[in-house]
C-alpha cells in the first residue's frame, strides 16, 4: 500500500503534471510509477519515506500554501491601503526571491477578484484541521498555521465557504478596509 496525495491543484489535474508525494515501500512505488506520470509530472513523483510520510508531506504542503497565501493576502492589503498597485508588486515580486506559485497563480486570483472554485474553502478547512492535528500529535508550535486557520473561520462566517480557497486573502483586505 502507497500513500500518495498530490498537490497543483485543477490546473495541475487538468494538465496531468501534479507534485505527487508517496509514502511506502520503494518497490511498490516503482511497480505504480508508470500509473502515477500519468496524473503528475514523472520528475515531481518524489518518494518522500515509509508509510505515511506522503500524507505528511501533504500535511506540510497545505501548511506552506496557507501561510503563502496569507501572506500574499497581507501583502496585497498594505499595497491598496498605501495607493500602491498590488498587480505591479505582485509583477515585482514574482522576480525575486518572493516569487511562489501561490503569489503566481492564488495572487492572480486576488488581483481579478476569481474565486470560482478549484478548491473550495470548505474542503481547505479539513486539510487544515489535518496540519492543525498532526502538529498538535507532533508538538509542533503552530503560530502561523493558528493565524491562518483564524483567516479561515473569518471567510467561512461570510458563508464564502463555496469560493477557492485562495478568497482566504480577502479576509486581510477587508480587515484593512481597502477593496
Amino acid at each position: 500500500m502507497l500513500d500518495a496525495p498530490v498537490s497543483g491543484g485543477e490546473i495541475g489535474a487538468i494538465d496531468g503534471t501534479l507534485s505527487i508525494m508517496v509514502g511506502g515501500d520503494g518497490a511498490a512505488l516503482e511497480s505504480v510509477r508508470p500509473i502515477l506520470a500519468a496524473m503528475g509530472n514523472p520528475d515531481r513523483i518524489i518518494h518522500i519515506g515509509d508509510s505515511g510520510a506522503g500524507q505528511i508531506c501533504k500535511a506540510c504542503n497545505q501548511l506552506v500554501i496557507g501561510g503563502t497565501l496569507a501572506a500574499v493576502g497581507e501583502a496585497f492589503a498594505l499595497a491598496r491601503k498605501l495607493d500602491v498597485d498590488p498587480a505591479k508588486v505582485r509583477a515585482a515580486l514574482l522576480g525575486g526571491f518572493a516569487a511562489s506559485r501561490v503569489l503566481e497563480v492564488h495572487g492572480e486570483r486576488l488581483l481579478k477578484g476569481n474565486f470560482k472554485p478549484g478548491f473550495p474553502a470548505r474542503l481547505y478547512r479539513k486539510d487544515l484541521k489535518i496540519v492543525l492535528d498532526t502538529l498538535t500529535e507532533a508538538r509542533v508550535a503552530a503560530p502561523v498555521t493558528a493565524v491562518v486557520q483564524q483567516l479561515l473561520s473569518a471567510l467561512l462566517a461570510q458563508d464564502k465557504d463555496g469560493l477557492d480557497y485562495s478568497a482566504l486573502g480577502t479576509v486581510l483586505t477587508d480587515m484593512a478596509r481597502v477593496e
